[in-house]
């Protein structure tokens, strides 16, 4: 079986993921589709996050700028995911974050997310 390299990496992420990302925040383990456990509510309204991707390096893709995201009173960040839509939609990619609580409605600012292909 074939491995890719580095640059053929690079080339997959750059062109294989879609134009339009969308972020978003979990309060436990997303599950294999993502979509366990995607945060709800507050006033402000949590919401996804349009998210713009750097060019991909050395295997890797990341958010090239962080985002900030209106948290529920009570709620807890504990994942992050990256969706092809706003609402609905298809989740691409999951990953753990440094964990927060909130008594009281907050911000929870996502400053790191990648995407990696491993060999």
């Amino acid at each position: 079986m074939g491995v890719l390299t580095a640059s053929g990496k690079n080339t997959v992420l750059d062109s294989g993921l879609p134009a339009n990302l969308y972020a978003a925040l979990h309060s436990g383990a997303p599950g294999a589709d993502g979509s366990g456990n995607e945060l709800a509510g507050g006033t402000p309204a949590y919401a996804r996050k349009a998210v713009a991707m750097a060019v991909a390096s050395a295997g890797a893709r990341a958010i090239s700028a962080g985002v900030t995201f209106d948290v529920p009173a009570a709620g807890v960040v504990a994942y992050a995911s990256l969706w092809t839509a706003e609402t609905g939609g298809v989740c691409l990619a999951t990953d753990d974050v440094t964990s927060e609580s909130f008594t009281g409605q907050g911000t929870y600012n996502l400053t790191a997310f990648t995407i990696s292909l491993a060999d």
